[in-house]
């Protein structure tokens, strides 16, 4: 018998849908009932649902709208369909297939049928769903919902974007003296708050390195304000650091200091790897120029640095101290550096 499931029956027969009904309440299903098409789309924008059960000829909205309207919805294309229809005929059952159904039975509906075909749509769902989950908890939002919508695909485009480097400084010093568990658990407590911090101002963390993190802002996803929004998830990173700094338990033990750098330009954003393993990331000068932004904070003793790209966008309402021209390792031009915030 399959799990009890929220199951939606579409179908403009009312002495069908009651009877279809009946019988899935007797397999310990929750069924909710809707008298055609149009109604049956309003209710899974409105509710979620596991499985839809769709008749072919409804008014209003046939149940080949349904599919279609269904497919081009983001999250509703992958809700299992079982269409159950009276309408006869291969060219139906290929039309309902191609459009994203998952089964089609002809009416009257075999009863032992529909259990077994609900259970496996069911099953299949839930191995979707955990997919998702396993997406979602291995990458970013962000991330996820661009594979979502446009599937994967090694390789990558030109685009605009800020790039953060991040990492905790002296923090090899710091692991010396803890113990590997005690290490460990200080590094889950920082990512959790500078996650906490980047990803609220439209950031993607894409890179964890020991205590080093990169995140872009701007891809996959545009921001309006990249630039004022890396700044920002800086400067509340910052501010999250000195707070856990001042808790009880860290009482006796070296505070933690951190540098960010910050840099803005074109990037190539897109999967690098192989079809087996891959990543989100992006590439390119930018990116670059960011990590040794990160690198100069020690040098310069700002927390915060950024280039002038960046800086000419933030605009007057973030104060900034110009420090001058620096050349950087593997780069043969100079570069306009600028502090943000307390040092």
């Amino acid at each position: 018998m399959a799990s009890p499931a929220r199951l939606l029956v579409a179908d403009d027969n009312k002495v069908n849908r009651l009877l279809l009904q009946r019988s899935l309440q007797l397999q310990g299903h929750h069924v909710s009932l809707a008298e055609n098409g149009r109604v049956a789309l309003e209710m899974l924008v409105r509710e979620p649902f596991d499985l839809l059960l769709l008749d072919i000829a409804m008014p209003e909205m046939d149940g080949f709208q349904v599919l279609e309207r269904l497919g081009k919805d983001l999250r509703l294309r992958d809700l299992p369909v079982i269409v159950t229809s009276a309408v006869e005929g291969m060219d139906s059952v290929v039309r309902c297939i191609e459009c994203g159904a998952e089964d089609y039975l002809p009416k009257p509906v075999n009863p032992v049928l529909l259990r077994a075909r609900i259970g496996a749509s069911l099953e299949k769902k839930r191995l979707r769903d955990q997919q998702k989950e396993l997406l979602r908890r291995f990458a970013t939002r962000e991330v996820a919902e661009d594979l979502d919508a446009s599937g994967f695909k090694l390789g990558g485009r030109r685009l605009e974007a800020t790039v953060m480097f991040s990492d905790i400084r002296g923090f090899t010093t710091m692991a010396e003296a803890m113990a590997p568990e005690e290490t460990i658990e200080l590094l889950n407590t920082y990512y959790m708050l500078m996650f906490d911090a980047i990803s609220g101002h439209g950031g993607v963390i894409n890179q964890m390195v020991g205590d080093g993190l990169m995140a872009i802002f701007g891809a996959p996803l545009a921001l309006a304000d990249s630039c004022g929004s890396a700044v920002r998830a800086a400067e509340e990173m910052l501010a999250m650091v000195a707070l856990f700094n001042l808790e009880p338990d860290r009482k006796g033990k070296t505070p933690i200091r951190i540098g960010v750098g910050i840099a803005s330009g074109s990037v190539i954003a897109g999967y690098t790897g192989t079809d087996q393993r891959a990543t989100y990331t992006c590439v390119g000068d930018t990116v670059n120029l960011a990590a040794r932004l990160e690198a100069h904070t020690k040098a310069a003793g700002h927390a915060i640095l950024v280039d002038g790209a960046t800086q000419a966008a933030l605009g007057a309402a973030v104060i900034t101290q110009a420090l001058g021209p620096v050349v950087f390792k593997g780069k043969t031009l100079a570069v306009d550096v600028f502090s943000v915030g307390i040092a």
